[in-house]
């Protein structure tokens, strides 16, 4: 268990491709809330920005459903508990709430995931010009810089309103990925010589969770497969070239699975 009070820097590691997905998403989206809760031009520049990457990774015609046959089968799974007086009645009927509040917004979402912003013609025509290097300067697009130029809190208006007919997938994903973390049991190991390796012996996981303390000046390099995993911490070297960290040091890992 890491020592009590010493900060960690987490590193989530998906081993599958709906995993990966999902914390992309995840990462997008609270970039996407940042960036909009701010008030200059360019913060909400990167707000949309933001909003056309999410509509580009949740594209994935089976995610609204595969977010849904998740939630059922976590529900499932925790009606199962309501007997276990390890359980509180109240904290179980929260989950069950959210999950079912969550999965009829789903449920209610019309058509393809960001179809609102692929039908809006002007926002696809500053999309198309993202893919260009300075595609978007005022003489390019002077309607989105007329835009950039209103008062910030129209321009929030707007992108809140671009991405609240998103926000159900963000929800989902939210309670999908707070369960799997939730699912994994910490164990403290040692990487000798800034290398460490495990045999996972059938063990199913989906998700690796490894926590560094904040002071020591390196990260992991991750590979694994259902077989085997393998970390190689190393350091930013000057000028930010990496090189191996050759000490010994614990760090925290968990296995996750749904």
């Amino acid at each position: 268990m890491p020592t009590p009070g010493l900060t960690l820097i987490i590193y989530d590691y998906p081993l599958n491709e709906r995993i990966r997905t999902l914390l992309r998403l995840e990462d997008l989206y609270a970039k996407a809330h940042y960036f909009a809760s701010q008030s200059h031009q360019m913060e909400h520049h990167a707000a949309l920005l933001t909003l056309f990457e999410i509509l580009e990774v949740a594209c994935r015609a089976d995610l609204k459903s595969e977010l849904l046959q998740e939630l059922e089968r976590q529900k499932q799974t925790l009606e199962a508990l309501r007997k276990n007086p390890a359980i509180s009645e109240e904290a179980l009927d929260e989950v069950l709430h959210d999950i079912d509040n969550v999965a009829g917004r789903l449920r209610s979402l019309p058509g393809k995931i960001g179809q609102h912003l692929r039908e809006n013609e002007w926002l696809m025509s500053i999309k198309q010009r993202t893919t260009i290097p300075g595609g978007v300067c005022e003489f390019d697009l002077p309607s989105y810089h007329f835009w950039l130029n209103q008062d910030e809190d129209l321009r929030r208006q707007d992108l809140l309103a671009w991405l609240a007919p998103m926000l159900p997938i963000r929800d989902g994903l939210k309670i999908v990925l707070r369960m799997l973390r939730d699912s994994g049991k910490s164990s403290r190991h040692t990487a000798k010589q800034g290398a460490f390796q495990q045999m996972l012996s059938g063990k199913v996981a989906q998700m690796l969770r490894i926590g560094i303390p904040h002071n020591l000046p390196c990260f992991p390099e991750i590979s694994a497969n259902k077989y085997a995993l393998n970390i190689r911490f190393t350091s930013l070297g000057s000028p930010q070239k990496s090189r191996t960290c050759e000490i010994d040091l614990e760090f925290d890992l968990t296995l996750c699975n749904l």
